[in-house]
């Protein structure tokens, strides 16, 4: 029998059956950060059973006859991590994805997706939420790896995002005119006045987002030289967030300018992405909103390697760079701003799948310790997307969605970019450096 390992080839999931999931298991951990935010355990054992913990015990507990048992013995153990930015349907190839943009059908679209799907598991990210994509691709992904049928993140998504014509988000730009007319007449997204705005909101809950996210200011990636300012009248932006949680989701704005941060902040938003011009003033609002920031560093440095060597469009550049160059100061000021909630993310679709690990090294860098950095993208995102009662702490009740890496990332942040093994529900994923194989039936 082989072990309940899940496999990738050529690009179709195999997975392990339901009942792989049934029988307890029990794993040893040579360390365990349960819970993010406080102090590691030493050796544990963690009961797993119908793809939750049972039981968390100090020690290495010997496991009853017939029992599974996976020894991470020599490993760290921690929650499975999560991302609260991710495009998981962008091709990391961004020149064929330009070139060949008219010939793809969703049907290509959902391959590239399935491979980066298996990619960011693989990574250690057992949630993820996405940010945009096509309504019906995203909730048939979603809803594939949630069924067991694919290999993937758990994921909780967006849709497409609402934005004004002509703004960040309208497909349209930069199109020529018949192929605009065309985007333009089947766009439910795009939206000018509270009303439509209303209107969009709806359409994108009907269509099955779980999260609604609004441009509230211009954006490096989209083809339109506006700049990086706000796009969103306040009535607008407010229609957007009273509507959204009107139908119980929460609300996230792309957000770079300041103006345009802080009338999303103003308009009651739950988080804000990117956040690039910030000041004492806008930090301030932040605290006083509870609102989360979502720094999604290594985008801006991806999108500008990509706009140079001519993989994206001419417009993109120059944003691109003005991101760039001020963003990493601005979150070593956020980053210290005391009160200031922060969830990791990292725009990953924008910089490459499965890499989506080396935002933490750039956390730290900017002034984050490594015990705060892995907290973000455990319990403190897990908070924003509403999921505690499941994720971001090894207890039990909650997901067997677990990770291990060969030592404690609270020394060295980068081990988080060669993560040995993966559960996700009570699955395995990934098993690399154990210290005996699964036991055979």
């Amino acid at each position: 029998m082989l072990r309940p390992i899940a496999l990738a080839i050529a690009g179709f999931c195999l997975l392990a059956p339901a009942s792989a999931i049934a029988a307890q298991t029990y794993i040893h951990a040579g360390g365990l950060l349960d819970r993010p935010g406080q102090s590691p355990r030493g050796a544990s054992t963690l009961v797993i059973e119908d793809g939750r913990i049972v039981q968390v015990v100090d020690g290495l507990q010997a496991a009853p006859a017939g029992v599974r048992l996976i020894d991470l013995s020599t490993q760290f153990v921690l929650p499975g991590l999560i991302d609260s930015h991710v495009h998981i349907f962008s091709d990391d190839d961004k020149t064929a994805a330009r070139l060949e943009a008219m010939s793809r059908g969703p049907e290509d679209r959902f391959v590239i997706a399935l491979d980066n799907a298996r990619r960011t598991l693989g990574a250690g990210f057992t949630t993820v939420r996405d940010l945009g994509s096509e309504p019906a691709a995203i909730t048939a992904l979603r809803d594939g790896v949630e069924k067991g049928l694919i290999e993937g993140p758990t994921i909780v998504n967006a849709g497409r995002m609402i934005s004004i014509s002509g703004g960040h988000g309208d497909g349209a730009n930069g199109l020529a005119p018949r192929y605009a007319e065309l985007e333009r007449a089947e766009a439910v997204n795009t939206c000018d006045g509270p009303e439509a705005c209303r209107r969009a909101v709806r359409i994108q809950v009907s269509q099955g987002a779980q999260v609604i996210k609004f441009a509230a200011t211009g954006g490096v990636l989209s083809n339109v030289a506006g700049g990086l300012g706000r796009q969103m009248f306040d009535d607008e932006m407010k229609a957007i967030v009273e509507t959204a949680h009107a139908f119980g989701r929460k609300a996230t704005a792309h957000a770079h300018g300041k103006d345009g941060i802080e009338g999303a902040l103003r308009a009651g938003v739950d988080s804000i992405e990117h956040a690039t011009f910030t000041d004492a003033e806008t930090l301030a609002l932040f605290r006083q909103t509870g609102a989360y920031l979502v720094p999604t560093m290594i985008a801006p440095e991806a999108a500008v390697a990509q706009a140079r060597a001519g993989q994206r469009p001419p417009a993109v550049l120059a944003k691109a760079e003005e991101a760039a160059r001020i963003a990493y100061a601005k979150h070593i000021e956020q980053y210290a701003a005391a009160g200031v909630k922060i969830a990791f993310g990292t725009d990953t679709g924008v910089s490459a799948h499965g890499d989506n690990a080396t935002e933490f090294k750039m956390m730290v860098e900017a002034g984050m310790t490594p015990a705060r950095a892995i907290r973000s993208a455990t319990v403190d995102a897990a908070d924003l997307l509403g999921l505690s009662a499941s994720l971001g702490t090894l207890e039990p009740g909650k997901a067997a969605d677990i990770i291990a890496v060969a030592s404690s990332p609270l020394g060295d942040v980068t081990e988080l970019e060669r993560v040995q093994f993966v559960m996700r529900r009570g699955v395995v994923h990934k098993l690399d450096g154990a210290r005996q194989p699964w036991p055979v039936d």
